[in-house]
Parts: structure tokens; C-alpha cells; sequence
């Protein structure tokens, strides 16, 4: 019978592993020294750490909490009991105790199955390998736990081999490193943390054996709910310790009189963003961020990484309190967000993420995981969005100390049509809701924010360029497919319908991607990609790749200069100005409100050199309602404005922050106070409309004519502007022409003195143009028509009659 059962130990031995039966999934050869190169490197499953910028724990990600160790990591006591129950002969064997394997493979060959183990350390690291690290499919996970003889020589096999690879320590410790003791720890170090609240070097006598008695089943071993258990199988281990010869039997005995000694209750680790608090939604975007870059949640939840992240602690927490200060968390269906970020022309750090609500599971709380501060969210920023326009502006040639109509009513073409009641066909129809001045300069109209003076800008530079425009400060999900419908993306319907509106912010928007827009022209109108992480290392300290987006210049740096110098205005005598003092601000900032139609949602931008966010209150349920003011509430009449709660919030915020009182707003060129554009656009100003569009024509441009309030004569060039095209071949140019509403002409000298005001020091005191001898005239009135009218009149002729 013996020499049978050794035929068929060695038949089956020898056997490929593709042929046994009993087999659910066949390890091929590659797939099987590809687990023994893993088992070697023993790279088990561990928690990934996510931290702040202060290297601080911010959240943790795990599918099994462990914390792998070296083998002086782990205090001997513990190896000595794990070796003494699980294993005694591990210093001896090489990896497969022969003599007791093939007594119970003999026994199991005889029964018709696996009825005895008499596994090694080695090869139950092999197995718990197989079926907690390389199993990922039920099937697989069968297979690593079958009752079969093939299991049992594909252990044998894969054991012997790193034994021959790896150095006993070095082994043991993996495979402490490895295993599972119950209440979500696994390995030795989680273990140690869970239940006595210690590393694993400061294991004594009796934790140490009671830990490797565990293993056996640590489930049914639990000193939380089967104590008494726990008490003899730790007893069982000591007894064994000194059956071999690690203690005397009077530690034994000793160790036995102590209690469990473990903590009151499992010292345990919260499991993704939920444990982060209200760095939760910051969590999320951090895991948002990396997946789109190719590193998977699923690969961080066992891979073990360190995140390192921008998120800045106490700015995190400033601007939490004072949030909270301006809406309270359980307002019912209104929720107030904001993001920080850093200003910078290489990067674009994320140091803050805020919600009004609890980031959470507890709906009756008003708790959320959803998104809130990095998606489309809300009914719109409002009058921010005339910062697009604004922009768009100053690029096309608008100086920031240009004087602007600001009619009450304006009934502007090419916008679409609708709007204000009584409007005619055609056309975009807008009335200011307050009371302005009939003419104001264009830093004034920002920090006023009337909507007819905006809705003709818009018209004058075009809707394609303000759209544009936003895209390119920030808003960069509306040119995104599907942001509008499954067809387009908001941008291009925006440009397509035209939406007129475009320019008083009706539409939804990403909270953080309005921050950035701050950031960028605070960064002399250089866009980059809002980015919450600094750097990544795997479990063994090397530094992961992460691919990021290059940072684009949008905007041409002295004219995002000269609008963030024009923003100024607001926080010093417009909407933000009242708030502003009574946080008591004094600093330096460039900042926009904005209020939607029927006060649904508010928003304020504030940013200098030193930090850019943009608190933004709207409704979060399905509802829109008007919302209220003192405090945030949805309530009937809307009083809610970006000047109250969303102004507070950041200046609140900034008074307590170094980082903003530091904060400077650039100096810019002079030139862009009337306005500076290209050398050609620059040297139509002042010409004759006929005279600049010959000049235009010449260069193969189109031309578009717009008559404009101004001091300047009837029919002379005030401006001209650029569209999205700039200077391209055919690209349309519009010229805006003064309509002479404000012009006077010069007053003849009438005085009778002899004398002349522009008389300059000419000893011989014979001034042709002033000593007029008291004849009561001037020597050279002006001509009633000029040398420039002639000519175009000439012109115009010479081009009708078809003369060259």
C-alpha cells in the first residue's frame, strides 16, 4: 500500500498543473511564476493616504486596511508565537514539511478527498496569497480555497520555491504582513493598531499570542464577542511557546493572569472620502482628478499610495466658518459653495472646497455627497458674467476710462429676441433694473453693473466673443458636448441661438471653474487647470506620474492688467463695497456680484495675486425659488443679491487670511485707460468713417459701422474692434462712429484784449492767432467743413462714377 500511494504522490507531483481535475481555473505556467515573483516581493493590498498640504491625514482608501512592516518592525515575541502554533518546524523545512504533506496527502488520496492540512507558514502565505491579493473573480476565489489535492501541490510547489528565493525573516514577515485578524484588519501592524492601539514592534508576551492564536479563525476569535474563546486559544499558543522552547513556563503563566488587555472598542480607520469631514468633497474631487488621468480609484483602494494635495488646512477651515456664518447647513433646499484657489502662471493650486452642507449620508441632516462645489450646479453667477463681456472688450480695443451709454431701456439686434415686454421682432430687449447715470466710464459700469450699458457691449464686440471668452478665463465644461442638450455643448448654443442673456449669467456653473476665472486674470490672463494634487508615491516611496494640462495664455497680459485694475472699483464705491466694509476689508482686490433674474442664485468673484474664489448661493433642490437675505432662505419675494451673503462670505474669509491681505493687483499700461489694441486698429481712430473704411477695405477686411454716443465730430472713428477672427484675412472690423451727440465746437475768440489762451511765450508779443488788434474776431475760424470731409466726399464720387 505504500509504495502505492508514493506511485501516485509522484504521479501527481509530476503532473502539469492544466491536466489535474478539480481544477476551477488552471495556473499556467507564466501565471504561476508571475504570482511567485509577487509572493517574493510581497506586495499585498494596503491603504492608500491622502494628505494636505501641511502633511497631515486627510482620508484614507482601502479595500483591506493594512499597513505592511519590515521584519524589525514586528516585535519578536510575535514571530515566536505565530512560528510556535502555526508552524514549529519553519526554521527547518524549506518551505514544505515534507513528512507531515505526504502523510496527509496519503490520507487524502485515500479518503477521495482533502481531509487533513499540515500546511506551512509558507504555504498558507501561498494560499492567503492567492485568494486575498491575486483573486479577483468569484471563480478565482474558489479556486485559491478548494478542497483539492491539486490546490494543495500548486501550494507546494509555489512554497518551495520562495523559500529558496527569499530569507526566513523575510517570509515570515510577509506573510504577517498578509493575513487577515478579524475587525477589517489585516497583516500585523493594523492588527496591533485595531485592538491594542500600538505598532507592531511593541507587542508584549500575552498580545502577541493572543494575535496569533486569531489566525486559526479570526472571526470566531473575536475578544470583542467571544472573549472566553480568546482566552483559552491564547493559552493554547503559550503552552506551545514553551513546548518549544521560546518561554519558561513561569511567562507563560503569567502571561496567562493578564486580562485581553485590548481597547475598549476596535480602534478602526475610516474608509474613504465619508471619513474626510467636510475635506469630503475636496476627497472626492481628488479621486475625480486622478481617474481622469488614468489612476483608478479601484488601483488606489490597493495600491498603497501616499497623495500629497494642495488643500491648504486653515484656509479649508476659514472658509468653512464663514460660509457657515452667512447660510446655515440646514437652510432646506439652498446650498452656498466656494473654492480657493492660488493665482499662478505655471499652476493653479485648489486650496480650499467648501460647502454650506455636511458632506454625508444622513439625508435628514441635510448631509450630500454629491458634487456641489466642482459641477454645473444652481440657476447661474449673474452679473459676474459681464466680466466675459468686459474682457472681451478691452481686447477689442475698449479703454477701462471709456465713457458708456447707459440707456434704460436697449433693444439690441443680433442678440436674439425677447427679453423686456413690449420688444419687437428681431430684437433682445433689456431694462436696467435701478436707476444710473446717463453715461458712466467703463469701470464705473463694473462696479455699478447696469445691464443696457453690457447687453451693447455685447452687441459691439459680438456673442461669439464674449462666449468664447468665458470658455477661455474658465468656464471650460460649456464647451463640453452635452452641457446644453445631447447635440450641443452650452457654448455653442449660446453662440448658435444667440443668447442674448449670455451676458447677465442665467445659465448653470461650475463653482470652481468661476474661481478659476479670477485666477486666470489675477494671473495676467494666463489659464491653467485647477489642480488638487502635488505628487503621488507608491507603497515603496517612488513618485507616480501624473499627466497635467499646460497652462495656456487666453488673454493678453496688459489688457487682463487693465480689467483687473477696472474691477477695483466694485469693492470701493459699487455693489461689493458695502459689504466689504463691514467685514472690514482694506486690502487690495479686484472683485465682480452677481445677482440671477428673480434672485435664484447670487454670486461674488473676488481675487488678487494672492487667492481667487468665488462664493456662490443658489437652490439645490428641484425647486426655483426666490431666495432670501438674513437669513439664506427660499422664500417668496427674492432679496438675495451677490452684495450681501456671497460678498460677506469672501471677505469674511479674506480678512482672516494672510495670504489675501497680501495680496497685490498688478499695475498696468496707461494706454489701455482709452482703450489699446493693434497698431492698424490704433491709427483708425480719429480718421473719418469713409477714410477707415477704405483703409479696412484695402487690407481685405469686412466692415461693420455702429453709431455711438460721443464727444467727438459726426461720422469720426471713436474706436474700432476686433471679433473673434482678430486681424485673420477677411476678418470683420467694426468701426464705431461718434454720432456727434456730444460734441461742441470750438468757441471763436471774442474777448477784444488782444490776448489769445493758447498764446505761447514769444517775446515779440505778435501772436497771429490772438493780437486781433480788438476787432472782436479770430484771425482763423475753423473751417465749417474739413479737408478730411472733402476728401471722402471726393472719394465716395470718384467710387460711384468708377474712377480709380
Amino acid at each position: 500500500m505504500a509504495t502505492i500511494i508514493i506511485g501516485l504522490l509522484i504521479a501527481v507531483a509530476l503532473a502539469p498543473l492544466a491536466s489535474l481535475s478539480g481544477v476551477a481555473i488552471a495556473k499556467t505556467t507564466d501565471a504561476m511564476e508571475s504570482d511567485i515573483e509577487e509572493l517574493e516581493a510581497g506586495n499585498t493590498p494596503g491603504v492608500t493616504t491622502i494628505r494636505d498640504s501641511n502633511g497631515g491625514n486627510m482620508a484614507y482608501l482601502f479595500n483591506q486596511r493594512r499597513h505592511p512592516v519590515e521584519p524589525d518592525q514586528i516585535s519578536q515575541t510575535m514571530k515566536d508565537a505565530i512560528v510556535s502554533i502555526e508552524d514549529h518546524r519553519f526554521y527547518e523545512h524549506e518551505g514544505v514539511d515534507f513528512q507531515g504533506n505526504f502523510r496527509a496527502l496519503a490520507t487524502n488520496l485515500l479518503a477521495g478527498g482533502v481531509s487533513q492540512g499540515a500546511s506551512t507558514l509558507n504555504q498558507q502565505y501561498v494560499k492567503n496569497y492567492l485568494l486575498l491579493v491575486d483573486a479577483e473573480s468569484d471563480e478565482e476565489r474558489q479556486a485559491a480555497t478548494e478542497q483539492s489535492i491539486t490546490r494543495k501541490l500548486r501550494e507546494i510547489r509555489m512554497a518551495a520555491e520562495i523559500d529558496r528565493t527569499l530569507e526566513k525573516d523575510e517570509i515570515l514577515a510577509n506573510y504577517l504582513n498578509l493575513v487577515p485578524f478579524g475587525n477589517h484588519a489585516y497583516g500585523i501592524e493594523a492588527a496591533a493598531r485595531t485592538y491594542f492601539g500600538v505598532n507592531a514592534n511593541e507587542l508584549t508576551l500575552p498580545q502577541s499570542a493572543m494575535l496569533a492564536g486569531m489566525v486559526q479563525s479570526s472571526e470566531y476569535l473575536n475578544p470583542y464577542t467571544n472573549t472566553e474563546e480568546v482566552l483559552k486559544r491564547r493559552a493554547t499558543v503559550l503552552q506551545s511557546m514553551v513546548s518549544n522552547g521560546y518561554i519558561s513556563q513561569a511567562e507563560a503563566d503569567e502571561a496567562n493572569a493578564d486580562s485581553l488587555g485590548v481597547l475598549e472598542s476596535p480602534s478602526t480607520l475610516p474608509n474613504g472620502c465619508i471619513g474626510a469631514g467636510d475635506r469630503g468633497f475636496f476627497c472626492d474631487y481628488v479621486l475625480e482628478y486622478l481617474e481622469e488621468r488614468g489612476v483608478s480609484t479601484d488601483e488606489l483602494a490597493r495600491g498603497g499610495y501616499t497623495i500629497n494635495t494642495t488643500l491648504n488646512p486653515v484656509i479649508q477651515d476659514r472658509a468653512k466658518e464663514s460660509i457657515n456664518a452667512q447660510t446655515s447647513f440646514d437652510a432646506a433646499g439652498v446650498a452656498s459653495v466656494v473654492n480657493v484657489i492660488r493665482p499662478s502662471e505655471t499652476s493653479r493650486d485648489v486650496l480650499a472646497m467648501v460647502s454650506s452642507r455636511t458632506y454625508g449620508l444622513n439625508l435628514d441632516q441635510n448631509e450630500t455627497l454629491l458634487p456641489q462645489p466642482y459641477s454645473m450646479v444652481g440657476n447661474g453667477a449673474g452679473s459676474i458674467f459681464k466680466v466675459f463681456t468686459a474682457a472681451a472688450a478691452v481686447e477689442a480695443g475698449y479703454g477701462i476710462k471709456n465713457m458708456l451709454d447707459v440707456p434704460t431701456r436697449y433693444d439690441a439686434e443680433g442678440l436674439g429676441h425677447g427679453g423686456a415686454e413690449n420688444c419687437p421682432a428681431n430684437r433682445y430687449c433689456v431694462e436696467n433694473a435701478g436707476t444710473y447715470q446717463a453715461r458712466m466710464t467703463f469701470e464705473d459700469a463694473l462696479a455699478h453693473s447696469p445691464n443696457t450699458t453690457f447687453i451693447q457691449l455685447e452687441e459691439q464686440v459680438g456673442i461669439e466673443a464674449t462666449v468664447d471668452m468665458a470658455v477661455k478665463l474658465g468656464l471650460r465644461t460649456y464647451d463640453d458636448e452635452g452641457t446644453y442638450n445631447d447635440e450641443y455643448s452650452l457654448a455653442e448654443f449660446a453662440k448658435a441661438a444667440p443668447m442674448g442673456s449670455f451676458t447677465l449669467g442665467p445659465t448653470a456653473v461650475n463653482p470652481l471653474e468661476l474661481s478659476n476665472v479670477g485666477a486666470t486674470l489675477a494671473s495676467h490672463g494666463t489659464w491653467c487647470e485647477p489642480n488638487p494634487v502635488t505628487g503621488i508615491t507608491d507603497r515603496n516611496g517612488h513618485e507616480v506620474y501624473v499627466e497635467s494640462t499646460p497652462c495656456e495664455q487666453v488673454m493678453d497680459s496688459d489688457a487682463a492688467d487693465a480689467l483687473t485694475n477696472a474691477m477695483t472699483a466694485d469693492a470701493g464705491h459699487g455693489t461689493a463695497a458695502a459689504a466689504a466694509n463691514q467685514m472690514g476689508w482694506n486690502g487690495e482686490i479686484a472683485a465682480k456680484t452677481g445677482t440671477t433674474e428673480s434672485n435664484q442664485s447670487a454670486a461674488f468673484l473676488g481675487f488678487n495675486s494672492g487667492l481667487s474664489a468665488a462664493p456662490y448661493i443658489y437652490n439645490d433642490g428641484t425647486t426655483t425659488t426666490p431666495l432670501c437675505t438674513s437669513p439664506v432662505r427660499q422664500c417668496g419675494d427674492g432679496s438675495l443679491f451677490g452684495g450681501t451673503e456671497p460678498a460677506r462670505s469672501f471677505f469674511g474669509m479674506a480678512t482672516q487670511l494672510q495670504t489675501a491681505t497680501e495680496g497685490t493687483i498688478p499695475d498696468y499700461d496707461r494706454a489701455y485707460d482709452d482703450g489699446k489694441s493693434s497698431e492698424l486698429m490704433d491709427s483708425l481712430r480719429g480718421r473719418s468713417e469713409g477714410d477707415a473704411r477704405r483703409i479696412l477695405e484695402d487690407e481685405g477686411y469686412k466692415v461693420r459701422v455702429i453709431s455711438v454716443p460721443d464727444t467727438q465730430r459726426s461720422g469720426t472713428v471713436v474706436r474700432a474692434l476686433t471679433g473673434t477672427d482678430g486681424l485673420s484675412d477677411g476678418a470683420e472690423i467694426t468701426l464705431q462712429v461718434s454720432d456727434g451727440s456730444g460734441y461742441a465746437a470750438p468757441a471763436s475768440n471774442n474777448s477784444g484784449d488782444g490776448s489769445d489762451s493758447d498764446d505761447d511765450d514769444d517775446d515779440s508779443g505778435s501772436n497771429s492767432r490772438g493780437n486781433g488788434g480788438g476787432n472782436g474776431g479770430n484771425s482763423n475760424p475753423p473751417p465749417l467743413i474739413s479737408q478730411d470731409d472733402i476728401d471722402n466726399f471726393t472719394n465716395e464720387l470718384r467710387r460711384t462714377f468708377g474712377f480709380n
